[in-house]
């Protein structure tokens, strides 16, 4: 086994120490083991090239270094991927950011992790949408007929 050294804020220890009490973990070690373990099972399950699209939410804390100016920014790079984004104030210092991306499984993933992981990022969720994409050939408008595609939402990868 391991060993490695963490550092938490107070609260974030509190809230730790809490968990211990409602699982019955008896130490801080087992229970962030059984965190990671959950945390690393419920990584997205879709091949790395699937198409989907991702909803990528987490809170953000505005007052951390340059990090107002860096998450946007990170989008910007991801233009062809980044379908919308929106940003709420919750309070003088937080935001709860939301952003819609489309492309692969594998893609999306790792822009989520890596944001998940920029220290004042918080609450970071990751939710992936299956799609296919459908040749159609038909009329729109009464206009004349046109191969395009269209998207199509899975039940599953």
């Amino acid at each position: 086994m391991q060993r490695i050294t963490i550092a938490i804020d107070d609260d974030l220890a509190a809230q730790l120490d809490a968990f211990m009490q409602e699982t019955g973990a008896v130490s801080r070690s087992e229970a962030i083991r059984d965190m990671v373990r959950r945390g690393l099972s419920a990584r997205p399950d879709g091949p790395p090239t699937a198409p989907c699209f991702g909803v990528v939410s987490c809170t953000i804390d505005q007052s951390v270094r340059n990090l107002a100016a860096r998450v946007p920014q990170g989008r910007l790079e991801r233009h062809d991927q980044t379908v919308a984004a929106l940003s709420v104030p919750l309070d003088h210092t937080t935001s709860v950011d939301v952003t819609v991306m489309r492309g692969q499984v594998g893609d999306i993933a790792a822009y989520a992790q890596a944001l998940f992981l920029e220290r004042g990022v918080m609450h970071g969720a990751l939710s992936l949408i299956p799609v296919v994409e459908d040749k159609a050939h038909h009329v729109h408008n009464h206009g004349a007929p046109h191969a395009h595609t269209h998207l199509r939402v899975k039940s599953g990868f």
